[in-house]
């Protein structure tokens, strides 16, 4: 408030030129629409981030279901394909043969991951399948999808800030090249009489 006080004193000043109101006044905007189009775009984006998100995980915990494996041998482990930056230690599971029961009865077998450290024949695990028992991942919960849409809103407004802030000094060098071009031209009319003012030579 206090630039802005001193702006609005400075306008009325003998050594303020047109062109410096004209770039207080671009910062002025572009100060303005970080402030209150930014957020609002970040808003509107996150709001619709959320119903989205929040349809997708309805749906999914509606066709997904949580089924108990039970682990029929253990299988020799598949060759490490993980990507060693993207895994931690903790994200090793064993490979087991496992069959179980889907939602609509039928009754399944697979090689599957299991989440247990040492498998043993009649161990028990959880899986989630689909209505006919394949194998899905599991459901998006409405917790992680909230998360996601918050970060799609400040991504959002971060963007549109920096959109902004990009536009104004993109305005402001324009400016401050048409102001030297026209200094340029007024220096090139006044120079050659530079310091030959009175002479009459």
């Amino acid at each position: 408030m206090r630039a802005i006080a001193g702006l609005w004193r400075w306008r009325h000043n003998p050594l303020c030129r047109p062109t410096d109101l004209a770039e207080a006044g671009v910062a002025l905007v572009g100060l303005l629409m970080i402030l209150t189009v930014a957020p609002l775009v970040g808003a509107l984006a996150g709001g619709s981030a959320q119903d989205t998100l929040q349809r997708s995980v309805r749906e999914q915990h509606a066709s997904r279901h949580r089924v108990t494996a039970t682990v029929v041998r253990p299988l020799e482990r598949a060759p490490l394909t993980v990507d060693p930056e993207g895994a931690s230690g903790g994200d090793l599971r064993s490979r087991v043969l496992a069959d179980w029961t889907a939602p609509d009865g039928s009754r399944h077998e697979a090689a599957l991951m299991a989440s247990l450290d040492d498998p043993a024949p009649g161990d028990r695990f959880a899986i989630w399948t689909d209505d006919e028992g394949r194998t899905v991942a599991r459901p998006l919960d409405a917790e992680t999808a909230t998360t996601h849409a918050v970060l799609a809103g400040i991504g959002a407004a971060a963007l549109v800030a920096a959109l902004v802030e990009a536009a104004r000094r993109i305005t402001v060098r324009r400016m401050v090249h048409h102001r030297y071009a026209r200094l340029d031209r007024e220096w090139g009319r006044a120079g050659p009489d530079w310091g030959r003012t009175g002479a009459d030579s």
